[in-house]
C-alpha cells in the first residue's frame, strides 16, 4: 500500500510533475528554433547550451544566501513566474517576428539562474514537509516521475512540434512552471521561519558558504566531486552522440529517439525499488555498488556500429545507465540533505547545483574541441574511460553513511544543517537528482 506523506507533499509532488513534463515536452527546443528559425550554425547552438548554464550558475552563486534567509515557498513562485514570463515572451516575439539569438540566450541563463534558485529553495521545504524517515520515499516519488517525464515528453514535444509550429513546445513549459506556481500556493499549512542571519548585512565570505561547508564535510566531499564529474562527463558526450548517430552513422532521428525513450523505463523501475534495496542491502553499500556500476556503462557507447546491432548497443548501455542511476540518485538527494545542516540547506544546494552546472558546461565545450580533433567516436570512448575512474571518489569509510548532521554535534563556525532536494535531474548523466525542479 503507498504511504501518505501529507496533503503539503501532495501539492508539491504534484507542481513538480506538472513542470517537469513541462520541462521534457520542451526538451530541446532552444537548439531547434535557433536551426529552424533564426538558421544559426553549429557554434551558436553549442553556445546556446554551454553559455547559457555557465552564465546561468554565474549570475546563481549570490542566490544561495538569499534564499537561505527567506521564506521558502514564496521564493519557489517567484521563481516560477519569473521562468513563466521569461520564456513566454520567445512565442510573443517569434509572432511579432522579432525573435533573436541574443534573447534565446538571455532566456537561457534566465531560467538557469532561476532553476538553481529554484532547486535550493525546494531542497530546504522538502525537508520542512516530509519527516526525515519518509525522504527516501519522497525523492523514490520524483525521480519516477522523472524517469516518466523523460519517456514520454520528448515524443510528444517533437509531435506538436511537427503539427503546430517549432514555439509550441516552449509555450507548453511556459505555462507549466505558472502551474507549478499555483501548486506550490496550493500547499497550505505553516512554513517554518527561515534561518536568521548572523550578521547585520550580507558579507561576500557568505557566497561560499555552501561550498565551504560541503568541503570540509568528508562524506559530503566525496559525494559532491563524484555527482559533479559524472554527471559532467556523461552529459558533456549527449551532443557527441547525437553527430556520431545521426550523421556519421546515419540512424533516422526516431531511431535515435527511440534508441534513449525506451530505456527510461529502467528509471521507473530503480526509482520504485530503491527504497527497498536500501532496507535490503544498506545505505553504504547501495551508495558503492551503484555508484560503481553506473561508471561502467558509458564507455560501451564508444563501440556503437550501423545498423539494428547499434541501436540494440545504445538500448542495452542507456538500460544498465539508467537502472543504476535511478537507483543511486533518491539514496544521494536524501543523504545530502539529511548531512545538510538545517539553517544551511539552500546555501548547500545552491553550491552543490552551480558547481554541476558550469562542470557540465566547460566539459560539453572541451570535449567539443577534442571530438573536432579525434571525431566523436573517440572522445566518447574517452570520457567512458575516465568515468571507470570516478568510483574512487566515492565514500569509503563504513561510519562516513552512518550519521547525520541532526544527530551530529554542530559544527562550530557552520552551526547544523538538515535538508534535502526536490526532485530528480532532468537528465541521464544528471547523478545530483532531486533537488527541486519543479
Amino acid at each position: 500500500m503507498r504511504r501518505s506523506l501529507g496533503r503539503e507533499f501532495r501539492w508539491l509532488w504534484t507542481a513538480f510533475a506538472v513542470s517537469t513534463v513541462g520541462t521534457w515536452l520542451a526538451f530541446n527546443a532552444f537548439p531547434l528554433i535557433a536551426l529552424r528559425v533564426l538558421h544559426a550554425g553549429p557554434p551558436e547552438v553549442s553556445a546556446l547550451a554551454a553559455v547559457g548554464m555557465a552564465v546561468g550558475a554565474a549570475v546563481a552563486v549570490p542566490l544561495g544566501p538569499w534564499v537561505e534567509f527567506r521564506r521558502k515557498r514564496p521564493v519557489m513562485v517567484a521563481m516560477d513566474l519569473v521562468r513563466f514570463a521569461a520564456m513566454l515572451s520567445i512565442p510573443a516575439a517569434y509572432a511579432l517576428g522579432l525573435l533573436t539569438f541574443v534573447q534565446l540566450l538571455v532566456v537561457s541563463i534566465v531560467v538557469s539562474a532561476c532553476d538553481i534558485a529554484f532547486r535550493a529553495a525546494s531542497g530546504a521545504n522538502l525537508k520542512a514537509v516530509v519527516r526525515p524517515e519518509d525522504l527516501l520515499v519522497a525523492n523514490g516519488r520524483f525521480e519516477s516521475t522523472t524517469w516518466t517525464a523523460t519517456m514520454i515528453g520528448p515524443p510528444l514535444g517533437g509531435a506538436a512540434i511537427g503539427l503546430l509550429g517549432p514555439v509550441t513546445t516552449v509555450v507548453a513549459d511556459a505555462v507549466s512552471y505558472l502551474l507549478s506556481a499555483l501548486g506550490i500556493r496550493a500547499m497550505g499549512g505553516d512554513e517554518p521561519p527561515p534561518a536568521r542571519r548572523e550578521a547585520a548585512r550580507p558579507r561576500a565570505r557568505d557566497l561560499f558558504d555552501g561550498w565551504r561547508y560541503i568541503l570540509t564535510h568528508a562524506e559530503l566531499r566525496s559525494l559532491f566531486l563524484n555527482s559533479s564529474l559524472v554527471g559532467g562527463l556523461i552529459l558533456a558526450t549527449e551532443p557527441l552522440l547525437t553527430v556520431l548517430m545521426v550523421d556519421r552513422l546515419g540512424f533516422p532521428l526516431w531511431q535515435y529517439g527511440l534508441a534513449f525513450a525506451v530505456p527510461c523505463t529502467a528509471g521507473l523501475v530503480g526509482s520504485r525499488l530503491s527504497r527497498r534495496i536500501v532496507a535490503r542491502y544498506g545505505r553504504r553499500r547501495v551508495v558503492r555498488v551503484a555508484g560503481t556500476l553506473g561508471a561502467c556503462w558509458p564507455v560501451g557507447l564508444a563501440f556503437i556500429g550501423p545498423g539494428v546491432a547499434g541501436l540494440a548497443l545504445v538500448m542495452v548501455v542507456e538500460f544498465g545507465l539508467i537502472t543504476c542511476l535511478s537507483v543511486y540518485n533518491p539514496v544521494l538527494a536524501t543523504r545530502r540533505l539529511e548531512l545538510a545542516p538545517t539553517d544551511r540547506v539552500a546555501r548547500v544546494l545552491s553550491a552543490w547545483t552551480v558547481t554541476k552546472n558550469a562542470t557540465i558546461a566547460a566539459l560539453t565545450a572541451l570535449w567539443g574541441l577534442l571530438a573536432g580533433l579525434t571525431g566523436p567516436r573517440v572522445a566518447i570512448g574517452i570520457a567512458g574511460v575516465l568515468l571507470l575512474a570516478t568510483p574512487l571518489l566515492l565514500p569509503r569509510r563504513e561510519g562516513s553513511l552512518g550519521r547525520s548532521s541532526d544527530s551530529a554535534p554542530a559544527e562550530p563556525a557552520l552551526a547544523s544543517v538538515a535538508s534535502r532536494d526536490a526532485g530528480p535531474a532532468p537528465t541521464r548523466g544528471d547523478t545530483d537528482d532531486p533537488g527541486g525542479s519543479a
